[in-house]
């Protein structure tokens, strides 16, 4: 298969980097999390915020309070972004999201800290054109949708998703999808764990047949466990996501074989290089595409696009995070093959407060969920400064 390089997506004029802002900030929950840890109170995050001349962009680096889901976690991020990432970027002038991406690439690993720089540059460049981030990856589309002046323009609104995790009590989750069903999603993810899986799909496919339901693994099973995945044939899932680890591709193209259900691959997927290898050995017929996993927007448009040529649907999944990173991920869920409706994480219901205006949903005429997406320039918001000042752990400023 043909190595894909990046796209050179150039900006009006390369943009000087006067000085990046890194915010480590820890944001008080409604109500605890269940994490491999036990429950947490709070949520660890990290904002960035790229200067040039008067004009700001900001994103959002959003691996977790703690090195679970995988390798990086918050206050590490915030480490390397002060000591290393930063000043890597800082006094240079930088004209595509690919001169960043080759600058950083001497430290290895570390995609969501890598991803806040990219994201905030993307942010950065948006704004200095005066156009919302989603109508600027639009035109980076293959090829770009046209409106009728022939400016290219992306959609409006985006369908959305709703994802529940382990509950109390099966009462409990259908009660919740039931809620969900009745606000309009257009579809549920079921997080599938030991104790928590066959029997669990089961009944919830009892109680709503109709309903467009996807479960996610969260690499937590292996092919020891083929025969629970045939089980699951049974119930007309849209997808699996993610069975087995995060390395074993080959693993993914056996099962996929053998299944009518798609696979979908989350954590497999963190590089360029990772998204051919999967398409080459058919580990899978969608990808979930998370810029902060992938390491920015520049990797996701670049993956985007692989994933376009090969047939293979993406949707946008979310992290627990603020508006910040929630308007990234649905920029990049506005281009052309994010397919299936987008992830959604509803701050406003888990957060105590977000440090920025969430963009809630809407429902529509026809009784269904979608995002209208914003006018505004880059993601649309700032991050209000009270708030960020009275939730920051540490905060560094690097320039020249």
């Amino acid at each position: 298969m043909p190595r894909r390089v990046y796209r050179r997506i150039p900006s009006q004029a390369p943009m000087k980097i006067d000085s990046i802002e890194v915010h480590h900030i820890a944001i008080p929950l409604r109500e605890p999390m269940r994490t491999p840890l036990g429950p947490r109170d709070q949520l660890e995050t990290v904002l960035v915020a790229m200067h040039s001349g008067s004009a700001v962009g900001w994103a959002e680096a959003s691996p977790g309070t703690a090195p679970c889901s995988g390798h990086e976690w918050a206050a590490g991020a915030f480490a390397l972004l002060r000591g290393w990432l930063a000043p890597r970027v800082v006094g240079q002038s930088v004209s595509a999201g690919e001169d960043l991406t080759k600058r950083l690439d001497v430290f290895r690993g570390n995609q969501f800290a890598k991803a806040s720089l990219d994201m905030a540059w993307w942010d950065l460049h948006a704004r200095l054109q005066n156009r919302p981030l989603h109508e600027v990856l639009a035109s980076v589309s293959t090829p770009p949708r046209q409106s009728t002046a022939g400016q290219p323009v992306g959609r409006r609104a985006l369908e959305l998703g709703a994802t529940f995790d382990q509950m109390d009590s099966i009462d409990a989750l259908l009660a919740a999808i039931a809620r969900a069903a009745e606000e309009g999603f257009h579809r549920i993810k079921l997080k599938f764990r030991p104790g928590w899986d066959v029997r669990m799909v089961d009944l919830v496919r009892k109680e709503f047949p109709l309903l467009t339901v996807q479960i996610d693994c969260e690499a937590g099973l292996t092919l020891s466990h083929t025969d629970m995945l045939y089980r699951l044939e049974d119930f007309s899932l849209a997808l699996i996501e993610q069975p087995l680890p995060a390395d074993d591709l080959v693993g993914h193209a056996m099962v996929q074989q053998s299944l009518r259900t798609p696979l979908c691959l989350d954590e497999s997927v963190t590089t360029v290089a990772q998204a051919e290898m999967a398409i080459e050995l058919q580990s899978c017929k969608r990808v979930n595409l998370k810029p902060s996993r992938v390491g920015g927007l520049t990797a996701a448009i670049a993956i985007h696009d692989l994933c376009q040529d090969a047939g293979i649907p993406c949707y946008v999944g979310a992290m627990p995070q603020t508006a910040i990173g929630a308007r990234h991920g649905l920029a990049l869920a506005s281009m052309q093959n994010c397919t299936d409706p987008a992830d959604w994480f509803p701050g406003d219901r888990v957060l105590a407060e977000d440090v920025a205006d969430p963009l809630l949903p809407t429902k529509s005429q026809d009784g269904s969920i979608r995002a209208a997406l914003w006018s505004t320039p880059g993601i649309g918001v700032e991050p209000n400064g009270e708030s960020l000042q009275r939730l920051s752990v540490a905060r560094e400023t690097i320039s020249l």
